[in-house]
């Protein structure tokens, strides 16, 4: 992979798809900039269709939310240049998420749940056809003369899925039994002499397949050539894109207050209680335990509460009235406000730090006498169980949101439980701790205008 003055070079095949299947990098010049915002758009899509897939959405919805997140945020100004977007965010993201087997299996599910959608969402039979003969589909279609004597058990198959019979221009494909246990297992294939008769639109489950797995040893190879080769050639330019990607939070950065994100010290204690997310709830009432937090825990909770409101003087005023108790006064000021003023953007390059967003927070990696990560991924089942009935989350509810704990959906399970908390619905899910402050806010404030409005109006 070459690097050419601020511009990524890349080798590839002289024809492409308007789907492509992605089998070697495109000879194409790429501005530093786009090797980012490019996967960063990709990066939405995906994400997207993952939270689709953990919200248990039926496959005609997550198609059709697939698509509509595909055309929101892959499209081009140039529309002549959306192909080379397309291809190129592809292969940006292949280098992000090669570099460890969690990152691999996320991107592997759903770049392939992507494919899927984008293949059934193409019109022309022709362009089908012409994809699958690019991917190497090893099935002809069945001729005329065997179709018509497996017409009558082939109608009957397409009656009891639809409801209807076979068009005369069907088109089906023999492929041995064992390529497609899903179709078999839904009884949407007729079977004869060892061999799944699929139409023409059931074959996307053996393509996808194949996708999947030229994507899994490609992944591999991607990984190989990153760490023996390309992280160190690239470490002063690529190098931290790439391994920043893979927790990039997508949405607002919450480096300032927003709306319903203003707080003083004499108001923490009681929002603390109504509206912070688990992973600072849980920093919040250990800080007020021990009057100390190492490290990452004071980062992860005081970019938060900086991002909620609390201005520079209230927070050395806080910290301060918590550390002085274990630390005194006078080591306070000399080993821990500067860091706190730094924060803020006063001291050292003054950089304006925004707060940790839910995917900085799952992949940090707590030590011995942390306390900052996701309590949904690092806390027993008894201690997140025991949290979560404090939040106030019914036994109800808590099957729900250790279900997703146990498959590894902890942003989902935050959102179960926010929405058992506040008994108030959020499609869009949690993903960030700041974005959780503000919406309980929301809901917590409207409330009580809802509540005035109604003594007043039976007075």
């Amino acid at each position: 992979m070459e690097i050419i003055g601020s511009q990524k070079n890349i080798s590839a095949p002289t024809a492409i798809p308007t789907l492509p299947v992605y089998r070697s990098a495109p000879s194409l010049e790429v501005r530093l900039e786009d090797f980012e915002l490019f996967a960063i758009d990709r990066l939405r899509v995906l994400t997207g269709i993952s939270n689709g897939l953990s919200r248990g959405k039926k496959p005609d919805e997550m198609e059709k939310l697939g698509i509509g997140f595909w055309k929101a945020n892959m499209r081009h100004h140039d529309s002549s240049r959306m192909l080379d977007k397309d291809i190129i965010s592809h292969f940006v993201l292949r280098l992000v998420y090669c570099r460890n087997e969690e990152l691999r299996k996320w991107f592997l599910t759903h770049e392939t749940k992507l494919f899927e959608y984008r293949f059934r969402d193409i019109e022309s039979v022709e362009s089908q056809k012409a994809l699958m003969a690019e991917i190497g589909f090893p099935y002809k279609a069945v001729g005329m003369g065997e179709l018509e004597d497996m017409r009558e058990n082939l109608n009957q198959v397409a009656f009891s899925i639809s409801g209807q019979r076979l068009t005369s221009d069907a088109l089906f494909f023999k492929v041995p039994f064992e390529e497609v246990p899903e179709l078999i297992g839904g009884r949407k294939v007729y079977i004869h002499k060892g061999f799944a008769y699929v139409a023409l639109n059931q074959a996307v489950n053996v393509i996808t397949g194949m996708f999947r797995s030229n994507l899994s040893k490609a992944l591999v190879l991607t990984n190989r050539k990153w760490t023996t080769t390309l992280k160190e050639q690239e470490k002063d330019r690529l190098t931290p894109i790439v391994e920043a990607l893979s927790t990039s939070h997508l949405g607002p950065d919450y480096s300032q207050p927003k709306e319903y994100a203003e707080i003083s010290i004499k108001d923490i204690d009681k929002v603390a209680s109504s509206s912070f997310p688990l992973c600072m709830r849980h920093l919040f009432e250990k800080l007020r335990e021990d009057h100390h937090l190492k490290y990452g825990g004071r980062m992860q909770l005081g970019l938060f509460l900086k991002g909620v409101g609390l201005n520079l003087d209230d927070a050395l005023a806080f910290w301060k009235a918590e550390f002085s108790q274990k630390v005194g006064s006078e080591r306070f000021d000399k080993e821990y406000a500067y860091s706190i003023r730094h924060n803020y953007g006063k001291e050292g390059k003054r950089i304006d730090y925004t707060p940790y967003s839910c995917q900085k927070i799952i992949s940090s990696t707590p030590g011995a006498g942390d306390q900052h990560g996701c309590p949904y991924r690092n806390f027993s089942k008894e201690n997140l169980e025991a949290a979560l009935s404090k939040m106030g989350v019914s036994s109800r509810l808590m099957g729900d949101v250790m279900d997703k704990v146990k498959n590894r959906h902890y942003q989902l399970a935050c959102t179960l439980t926010f929405e058992a908390v506040h008994a108030s619905s959020c499609d869009a899910g949690i993903n960030h701790p700041n974005q959780y402050f503000i919406d309980s806010q929301k809901i917590l404030q409207a409330k009580v205008i809802n509540s005035t409005t109604v003594k007043n109006e039976t007075t």
